[in-house]
């Protein structure tokens, strides 16, 4: 079941605008599946679905592979903006502290950045932490960040 309906997920957001959970919600229980905003929320999220900018200044979502590399760097510095409220490190691992909640979006749009250095992130609620390889781009990775963040 739920492979189908995220199979239908990918079906809606290509063949049509959808700019919200609620309209996806929606467009799904057009199509017969029966489902609530907390499912339609973690199928988003499992999905990795992004939103992207759409015609007449309006974000609608799109599956990972449709971004072009400007997406995913304005996304990253958006979310990087509003979200991170502080960056540390140890040796090679680099810990973002996030606004609450907003920890797996931004570790989400971090491991999608193609940053070739970063080996993966663990995100918790408010909470990332980057594992970076070697550990001598450490700080050339801090020096991103904070460019991307406005420190």
């Amino acid at each position: 079941m739920k492979a189908r309906r995220q199979k239908k997920i990918v079906e809606i957001i290509r063949q049509r605008v959808i700019e919200t959970q609620d309209e996806l919600a929606a467009a799904l229980r057009e199509a017969g599946f029966a489902v609530t905003q907390a499912t339609v929320s973690r199928d988003i999220r499992e999905l990795g679905l992004i939103k992207v900018p759409g015609e007449g200044n309006v974000s609608r979502y799109a599956p990972p592979g449709e971004k072009p590399a400007v997406w995913r760097e304005e996304r990253l510095k958006r979310l990087l903006g509003q979200s991170v409220q502080s960056i540390d490190h140890s040796e090679n691992m680099v810990v973002l502290k996030t606004l609450p909640g907003e920890a797996q979006g931004v570790a989400s749009a971090l491991d999608q950045s193609g940053w070739t250095e970063v080996i993966g992130t663990v995100a918790g609620d408010d909470t990332i932490l980057m594992i970076i390889k070697p550990k001598a781009q450490v700080p050339d990775v801090l020096k991103r960040l904070r460019r991307l963040t406005g420190e």
